[in-house]
């Protein structure tokens, strides 16, 4: 009988006696072949086959790149898998224990939980650093694992390297090193060290820096004799074809991911500096990921204040050595931007700063045809963000009733995607607000349309209750207003009907397009209704686009 070596010692026996599923795939070379073992339909090609069991052609790409033998690593339905199966391989339900630390990643626990193994949390010390005379101390013959997250999660910091490598020195089971964050950190990764530590397990994942958090592959590196035995418990096709696929084309750009991780850096250390100086945020707690831990006064009621504002972070207040704390992820600038701006009219009160509509800002991360502009003055700063491609979302803003209701009839009418957010110097009149938050929009639709190739160009007219509304619209590029409105009364809402005239005239400066407005109607707020309505479906008519349409809607040959 041969002898056993570190891992098969802290297996489960019945885990050695394991004859894991196989299948004839495994034994087949080759990409070409007539497969006929696997009970597979012939029709529906590529999608009809099983992907490859072993995932050996993205096994050896990721071993290139993390400088690591193929035998080393196993993959799995992201990280939570490889830790399912790591309690699994070996840990026997009643008998034997998982240490983690406290405050860390859930998951430990729950995969503790569902395989009735016993989870034993450690609290960290204050400062967030391991408490390592006290693991040691809860260790035995019967523990088995012990999960480190570095950097941790939900605290941000990475651990001590002395502290790791002394409780691999001296912890009797595996010690697994869960590096989801590591791509954030200062530190080099714990990989190489495999050699050095033949209990060491090293987890990591494409979910975080890598931006494939959909895809859902983790990534285990272990001696090749844990990774043999993790082999014999994982399902045999357990990671889908298209993750393969996917995560193959992202490592071949892994330099864009260098790149992106350095920009979430520097605005993660931005954006902590801002939050710092808001009266009612305490801390921000130093951090090596792309999230940290943000001390504040009633984080619960900053919690839901965020929710209703269309922001959804973590309440971690409840946490062992977290008490007052939200654990905030670094977005994209102008959702940090949003982040700042709500969290301080929270603190301000009523009559603080109201921000940005953030949901809004993520339109411009869907495919399409976008268009930004910022436009800022002494009297105003307008944003307009637009997706003529867009689903009819909205977020308007400006700080006028009535005219948040008018222009929210453009993407509802139009499809289009549209944010729009005003500071206006209203204490003085509505004029530099209407008239900039018109220009803007028109130099948005202006950027979204760019070259024009394909489009329709021309629209519509409109019939509404007791009014009929006429809107001629042309993107050529010649700005120009025809105006055949009246109205009666001096203001609908609050806006001065002088100024929808203005107002049209300005988003056709910003657009670059010609409008022919006429309407007539007994309702004036039925009138210009009607208006932005059929401005609304003559966009909708003029930004279409036929699928691969290349060509100019003009004898000139240029718009």
């Amino acid at each position: 009988m041969k002898a056993l070596n570190f891992a098969e010692k802290l297996a489960r026996p019945n885990i050695l006696e394991l004859a894991p599923y196989s299948s004839a795939r495994e034994e087949f070379t080759g990409n070409q072949g007539m497969f006929l073992d696997a009970n597979e339909s012939p029709y529906n090609k590529p999608w009809n086959r099983y992907p490859d069991p072993l995932q050996q052609e993205l096994r050896t790409r990721v071993g290139e790149l993390k400088e690591v033998e193929k035998d080393r690593i196993i993959l799995g339905n992201g990280s939570d898998e490889t830790i399912d199966m790591l309690v699994r391989t070996f840990c026997r339900p009643g008998i034997d224990k998982i240490l983690s630390i406290s405050p860390s990643y859930g998951m430990y626990r729950v995969c503790a939980d569902i395989n009735g193994v016993d989870f034993e949390p450690v609290l960290l010390n204050s400062d967030f650093s391991l408490p390592v005379e006290d693991i040691l101390a809860r260790g035995g013959t019967h523990a088995k694992l012990l999960f480190l997250c570095s950097p941790n999660n939900p605290t941000g910091n990475r651990f001590a390297g002395e502290d790791i490598r002394t409780l691999l020195e001296n912890f009797p089971g595996l010690v697994v090193l869960d590096e989801a964050y590591a791509d954030y950190s200062r530190d080099a990764s714990w990989v190489q060290a495999l050699d050095d530590f033949p209990n060491l397990v090293v987890l990591q994942t494409l979910s975080k820096a890598w931006g494939l958090a959909a895809i859902r592959l983790g990534m285990a590196f272990a001696a090749s004799e844990v990774i043999r035995l993790l082999m014999k418990v994982k399902p045999p096709y357990n990671v889908n074809a298209l993750t393969q696929k996917k995560a193959l084309q992202a490592m071949g750009e892994s330099q864009q991911m260098k790149e992106n991780v350095a920009d979430i850096i520097l605005r993660r250390d931005a954006l902590m500096e801002q939050l710092s100086g808001i009266p009612g945020v305490r801390k921000a707690f130093p951090s090596e990921a792309n999230f940290f831990l943000l001390q504040v006064d009633d984080p619960t009621s900053l919690y839901r204040h965020l929710l209703q504002m269309g922001v959804v972070v973590r309440d971690r207040s409840r946490e062992p050595l977290c008490e007052g704390c939200l654990r905030i992820s670094v977005g994209t600038a102008a959702q940090d931007e949003y982040l700042v701006q709500a969290i301080r009219g929270f603190f301000s009160g009523p009559g603080g700063t109201t921000g940005y509509p953030g949901p809004a800002w993520d339109y411009l991360e869907e495919p399409g045809r976008n268009g930004l502009c910022e436009r800022k003055t002494t009297e105003t700063h307008v944003r307009v963000a637009v997706n003529l491609d867009g689903s009819a979302k909205s977020a308007v803003r400006t700080g006028l009733g009535f005219l948040d209701h008018m222009l929210e009839q453009i993407p509802r009418h139009s499809g289009c995607d549209l944010l729009v957010n005003v500071k206006g110097d209203l204490h003085v009149d509505e004029h530099h607000t209407i008239e900039d938050t018109a220009i803007a929009m028109g130099e948005a639709f202006h950027q979204a349309l760019g070259n024009k190739a394909g489009i329709e160009r021309y629209g519509f007219a409109l019939p509404m209750d007791d009014c009929a509304a006429l809107v001629l619209l042309d993107f050529g590029g010649r700005p120009e207003l025809v105006w055949k409105a009246k109205f009666r009364r001096e203001n609908v809402g609050d806006l001065p009907t002088e100024m929808f005239a203005h107002f049209f005239k300005s988003f056709a400066v910003g657009a670059r397009c010609n409008l022919y407005v006429k309407a007539k109607g007994q309702n004036e707020h039925h009138k210009i209704e009607a208006i932005f309505k059929a401005l609304a479906r003559a966009i909708r008519m003029a930004v279409k686009r036929e699928a691969g349409a290349g060509f100019l809607p003009s004898t000139k040959g240029v718009l």
